[in-house]
């Protein structure tokens, strides 16, 4: 999809802090976090809500969220992780993606208001790192 950011990371043409490549998926940092470690997967098929991802890649696109939720904790050190995905409402990009949100307790996130944060120079290069380390293994 031409105007699509997402379909323009997966094709290499935009830059992102890459986490996981897989053959049916891709996941990178949010360029704007709610907490540093904020991964976005997204399938490399332009889809745009979760209905419409094909049947045969939601086993591996749910094996990966399970995956990247396991490895905020492992290699940010988070408590737990908050996983969502919006569909058309509150979708700032119409091509599906899955949040995870690396959570620790009294992080201050409450209900559906997402604060955004900033990441500091090298610091999204950091992150990425060492949550592909963990992935890796």
């Amino acid at each position: 999809m031409p105007d699509c950011v997402f379909c323009s990371i997966i094709a290499g043409e935009a830059e992102a802090d890459l986490v996981l490549e897989e053959p049916d998926l891709v996941a990178f940092l949010d360029r704007r976090p709610v907490f540093k470690g904020h991964v976005l997967l997204v399938p490399r098929d332009h889809v745009v809500t979760l209905p419409d991802l094909p049947a045969a890649q939601r086993d591996a696109f749910l094996g990966a969220a399970q995956r990247i939720a396991t490895a905020v904790v492992e290699g940010l050190g988070a408590q737990g992780s908050f996983v969502a995905i919006n569909n058309i409402v509150s979708q700032s990009v119409p091509h599906l993606h899955l949040h995870v949100v690396p959570r620790t307790k009294g992080d201050g996130l409450r209900g559906f208001f997402w604060p955004r944060t900033k990441y500091a120079a090298g610091e999204s290069t950091e992150h990425a790192a060492r949550l592909r380390a963990v992935l890796a293994s």
